[in-house]
């Protein structure tokens, strides 16, 4: 209802007739209503102060020190940017930062440059001389199909 008190004060002719009967009858919510058009009537007899004569030649005299003043140099205006300026533009630059960092500490934790590379044919060599190669070498394979074509037989 509070809410309604609002709209009956501000434009009486327009409020719906339940709320006007409400009004009429409820002594809580006449009260209230009388209450917010007293404040009203206090605001409307307010009257500003004037400013002072002397406000603008202080503010001028103000604007124009700070315009004589020397600009700032490029470190001391990205120190100020930087401590007094939004702070959204610092979070994309930070996550890229940690995720480089991430990824370098990691590469060199886990030794990718020192990957065991299988050896690269040498020019002439069939594939299948590489391959019989490399099986050759792979002893635990070598026993494995032995284990596996002993089981078929």
């Amino acid at each position: 209802m509070e809410s309604k008190l609002a709209d009956m004060l501000l434009a009486p002719e327009t409020a719906n007739a339940k709320v006007k009967t409400h009004v009429a009858e409820c002594d809580a919510c006449r009260q209230k209503l009388d209450e917010l058009r007293a404040t009203m009537a206090l605001m409307d007899a307010w009257t500003a102060p004037e400013p002072s004569p002397y406000f603008m030649t202080r503010m001028n005299a103000q604007l124009d020190e700070v315009r004589q003043e020397p600009r700032a140099g490029l470190l001391e205006r990205l120190r100020a940017r930087m401590l007094y300026g939004p702070q959204m533009h610092v979070r994309p630059v930070a996550a890229m930062a940690l995720t480089m960092v991430l990824l370098l500490g990691g590469g060199a934790y886990l030794g990718i440059s020192n990957w065991d590379q299988p050896t690269p044919a040498k020019p002439g060599q069939a594939a299948v001389v590489q391959d019989l190669q490399l099986l050759d070498n792979n002893a635990q394979l070598l026993d494995q199909l032995d284990a596996i074509s002993g089981n078929e037989n």
